[in-house]
């Protein structure tokens, strides 16, 4: 096997016009992520919401959010808002704080780390073995990545058949060095939001401290609830929930990189801040593990936030939920398939008993859609967002035309071994 040529560093001296043309090149095979063509990776609201977060995060394009305090007190002032916005939206008390961190990741570690420390200082555990944190088996992988960094144990409890986590198993697997538990508002995989009320009422009452991953639904779900779809609540009105991670850049509809984590009370925020002065430079102080941050981010999320709204949010909870309808009814509706969870927000995820579903998604990929899949039950996964409502007809028309190709050959697989 040969190895690829490694690229030499180039001389330059390449205008613009060059530099487009050959980036033009190189992506001309990318996905149509704009017109729904991606079951995830991109969110939209409407494309004027889209292009001012466009417009802001240009706007700001060279500052870094890391000297907004001592340089850009105006990018601060709007950091500063966007926790403010958050906080009210999730009902925190008035000692409630956040951080703008860079994504979902980023904002989980700093929640593991403030409940590790609490659990440390309060001295509680026994001495010698590692700590633990307990979480669904849906649970998304940063907590896994927080882990591995912290040195701690991750404990996976299994799902009920409605793919939410059995809370009694997760009962079962809380001890002394328990020192986190989570909950998803929705899970990645299923779309489901976990009984977040029984697992925070069970976090309280033994002390510990109770993580709820909303990366997904966290900026949308508050607006679900309110127009009367009925979302569960999972947010601070919940007093065994310690801490909220939450996604701008998802459904919120704001520009990459951004995210944001809130914690129920200031001492929550001091212990995930760092504070380090070993070197000669004097104190370097960050609310979060990146150092460097792209202002425009922060530009980018306060402008979509202001100009979308309570009402923007509504309504776009409004199309958003009756373009879910729609998609499940289409798929319902095609002979084989069957959802695997009902989705409490736009995440749906289906499969099937009757035929292979990740040779459907191969064909799906064939005609040029770019498919999500789940490995436990097998099956395909998108995150419906409003790019997709225009794209539904001609997706769930080649959806059953990929599973009437599927079964044909399948069909004709079972004739020859009869034979």
């Amino acid at each position: 096997m040969s190895k690829p040529t490694r690229a030499a560093f180039p001389p330059g001296g390449v205008a613009w016009p060059g530099l487009e043309a050959e980036m033009a090149r190189r992506t001309a095979g990318d996905a149509d992520w704009k017109h729904g063509r991606t079951a995830i990776f991109f969110f939209m609201a409407n494309e004027e919401a889209y292009d001012i977060g466009k417009r802001a995060f240009m706007a700001h394009f060279s500052e870094n959010a890391l000297g907004a305090a001592r340089a850009y007190p105006g990018i601060a002032s709007m950091e500063r808002d966007v926790i403010d916005y958050g906080l009210d939206l999730l009902h925190a008390p008035e000692d409630g704080r956040g951080v703008f961190t860079t994504g979902g990741t980023e904002s989980i570690l700093l929640g593991v780390k403030s409940a590790r420390d609490r659990h440390r200082a309060a001295g509680q555990g026994h001495a010698g073995k590692p700590l633990n944190l307990v979480m669904p088996v849906s649970g998304h992988p940063a907590f896994d990545k927080a882990a591995i960094l912290m040195d701690v144990e991750v404990r996976r409890a299994p799902l009920r058949p409605d793919r939410r986590v059995d809370v009694e198993a997760l009962r079962a697997l809380v001890d002394e060095n328990t020192f986190l538990i989570v909950g998803s508002a929705p899970c990645f995989p299923h779309g489901v939001i976990d009984p977040i009320g029984e697992i925070a009422a069970f976090a309280q009452e033994r002390g510990i401290w109770m993580h709820v991953d909303a990366c997904v639904g966290g900026w949308v779900a508050p607006f679900f609830e309110r127009v009367g779809r009925g979302t569960p609540v999972f947010d601070f009105r919940h007093e065994g929930v310690r801490s909220i991670s939450a996604d701008l850049h998802k459904f919120g509809f704001a520009p990459k990189p951004s995210s944001t984590v809130f914690f129920r009370d200031a001492a929550d925020l001091e212990r995930s801040t760092f504070r380090l002065g070993a070197w000669p430079s004097g104190m370097y102080t960050t609310a979060t593990m990146s150092g460097s941050r792209p202002a425009g981010a922060v530009a980018g999320a306060w402008a979509v936030l202001n100009h979308l709204g309570t009402s923007g949010y509504e309504q776009a909870a409004r199309d958003m939920a009756a373009m879910t309808d729609a998609y499940v009814a289409g798929i319902r509706a095609i002979p084989g398939l069957e959802l695997w969870a009902q989705p409490d927000v736009t995440i749906v995820n289906f499969g099937s008993n009757a035929f292979d579903i990740y040779a459907v998604a191969e064909r799906m990929r064939s005609r040029g859609w770019v498919p999500g899949l789940t490995s436990v039950p097998r099956g395909m996964h998108t995150m419906l967002s409003m790019q997709h409502a225009p794209v539904r007809e001609a997706w769930l028309a080649d959806m059953a035309a990929s599973v009437d190709e599927v079964r044909a050959t399948q069909a004709k697989s079972d004739l020859a071994a009869t034979y």
